[in-house]
């Protein structure tokens, strides 16, 4: 079992910038590739970014790329989001999940078996 506790959301203005991050309880993170999802009102939850179990791979959406960094440390039981060039259309709420399949891209929210309560980002015009 891991529990997954999401902090650092906020308003910012356009262009401005935020970094998330994801605490998971337990000895076992390094196990898991780690993913951050968003969700938008009456919108579904989409992938954002994620990151293997050493960090060695990382997969973003083209939505975020070149703006967004997920990282993480191990050795602190955390993955991060660093979001620059926030954007109106990136207001959601984030969500961190953990998965323990084999790596692909971490696309997929379905292959998530933790997820943690999310931490809205509010990004002004």
């Amino acid at each position: 079992q891991v529990q997954l506790v999401e902090s650092g959301g906020g308003l910012v203005q356009a262009g401005g910038s935020l970094r998330l991050s994801c605490a998971a309880s337990g000895r076992t993170f390094s196990r898991y590739n780690m993913g951050w999802f968003r969700q938008a009102p009456e919108k579904e939850r989409e992938f954002v970014a994620a990151i293997s179990r050493s960090g060695g791979s990382t997969h973003s959406a083209d939505s975020v790329k070149g703006r967004f960094t997920i990282s993480r440390d191990n050795a602190k039981n955390t993955v991060y989001l660093q979001m620059n060039s926030l954007k109106p259309e990136d207001t959601a709420v984030y969500y961190c999940a953990a998965d323990r399949n084999y790596w692909s891209n971490g696309a997929l929210k379905e292959l998530y078996d933790y997820w943690g309560q999310g931490t809205q980002v509010t990004v002004s015009s």
